[in-house]
């Protein structure tokens, strides 16, 4: 016990502020649909077919001015956000009338927090950083939960230490902790098993990457140039024909291993906000090659597909999206104060 105790104390005096970082990171972009003050942010969500192909073709028609992707309006948020290469962006209205445009994420701070908290602003060396705190993270609420069994009796509910001395903090830390313990784990599971796909096999048995992995992979393609007279609205006409019940989600060019243009979908049943059901068309002529339902999918991988929404919140409406704030301002809170007594408030040796 003792050993595990030293643990506790030295990987959250290491890592603490990380954990902080993150969990009041995540607070806030979890309200940040409501936070974006922008004219048009809280227009009804418009999904008829004909207004979604006329906005994407006038967006998509020039080559000089195309984005790299467009994610459509949402229940909670009506702008379109089209994303450009280099960093640059802009939102714009459903009929595609321009709003606010930027060159660099810094311009934004819904871009900026979004980054610092899935990159740390490092890509995927930074992700990777965040994948392992967060298996750290799950470790305090384990070990956590065990220390605090033994002074149990002496538990008392505060959300904040009676006194700002050390003893007191530490009471404060093992009595919050064991209250805030199944948001915790909720959001460090999810998390970390978003970061590291292959630890999918401990919730969803041996094999579950691979399959999640085969499930979501996209077709191969032949070409990924783009053909020089598109139509961007009979692409969205034709996925609405394929699936008439589903919400138009993201409209992607080709990158990557895909040489195909990506229009996600969100099916009726679908947690996911930008959804998996999608249809593929071909880059040089428009042409429908494939789609995905998502209804079709395994167990095991719509069960992955709900990792996010409930990372995120974005499943629940606002009831959940409280109990999930709560969730990071523990993480931040905790974390903050483990790393000031560890450093700052550490017991004085006497000398005799």
């Amino acid at each position: 016990m003792k050993l595990l105790d030293t643990l506790h104390r030295w990987t959250g005096g290491l890592i603490g502020l990380l954990l902080a970082t993150l969990g009041l990171t995540g607070t806030v972009l979890i309200h940040r649909d409501a936070w974006i003050m922008l004219p048009h942010a809280g227009d009804v969500q418009a999904q008829q077919t004909d207004l979604l192909a006329r906005t994407t073709q006038a967006i998509m028609a020039d080559p000089a001015a195309r984005p790299q992707s467009i994610t459509y309006a949402g229940a909670d948020f009506g702008l379109d956000r089209l994303a450009f290469k280099d960093g640059a962006g802009a939102y714009v209205s459903q009929t595609g009338m321009p709003v606010e445009s930027w060159d660099s994420q810094w311009q934004r701070p819904e871009l900026w927090l979004s980054d610092l908290h899935q990159h740390l602003f490092a890509a995927e060396t930074g992700e990777t950083l965040i994948g392992i705190a967060g298996l750290c993270g799950l470790f305090f609420v384990i070990s956590g939960t065990i220390l605090w069994w033994r002074t149990r009796r002496t538990f008392e509910w505060r959300l904040w230490p009676a006194r700002m001395t050390r003893p007191s903090i530490v009471r404060h830390h093992r009595d919050l902790g064991v209250i805030a313990a199944p948001l915790l784990a909720l959001s460090l599971v999810t998390g970390s098993v978003l970061v590291f796909r292959p630890l999918a096999s401990v919730l969803f048995g041996p094999g579950a990457p691979q399959e999640i992995d085969h499930a979501l992979a996209a077709p191969k393609a032949a070409s990924s140039e783009l053909g020089a007279h598109l139509d961007w609205g009979a692409m969205i006409r034709q996925a609405r024909a394929r699936f008439p019940d589903a919400e138009v989600r993201s409209l992607s060019l080709p990158r990557g291993k895909s040489g195909l243009i990506t229009l996600r979908m969100r099916g009726s049943g679908e947690w996911l906000p930008n959804g998996r059901t999608t249809v593929w068309f071909a880059a040089d002529s428009g042409r429908m090659v494939a789609s995905r339902d998502a209804a079709q999918l395994s167990r095991t991988v719509t069960g992955y597909n709900m990792l996010y929404p409930l990372h995120a919140a974005k499943v629940g409406q606002l009831p959940f999206r409280l109990l999930m704030s709560v969730s990071g301002l523990a993480m931040g809170l905790l974390g903050t104060l483990a790393v000031w007594t560890f450093w700052f408030k550490r017991p004085k040796i006497r000398r005799s």
